[in-house]
């Protein structure tokens, strides 16, 4: 299992924190998903045999939030 906290722009409220969660949710092998709203976060664990950051960062993107490192 790899960790990794990721900075997530654009979200403003609950939905997006739900969105966020989700959107790693989708990906194959990921768990452990904390999204913080106040310091702009969303830390996970996930099984890089089963999804790769890039998918996982993209799934974000495609939800509609911006995804820095």
């Amino acid at each position: 299992m790899a960790k990794k906290t990721l900075k997530v722009g654009g979200m403003s409220c609950d939905h997006c924190v739900g969105a966020v969660t989700a959107a790693i949710k989708s990906q194959p092998g990921t768990m452990c998903v904390k999204v913080d709203l106040g310091r702009n976060t969303a830390s996970f664990q996930y099984n890089p045999e089963k999804a790769t950051l890039e998918q996982i960062t993209q799934a974000i993107a495609e939800a509609g939030y911006e995804v820095g490192a």
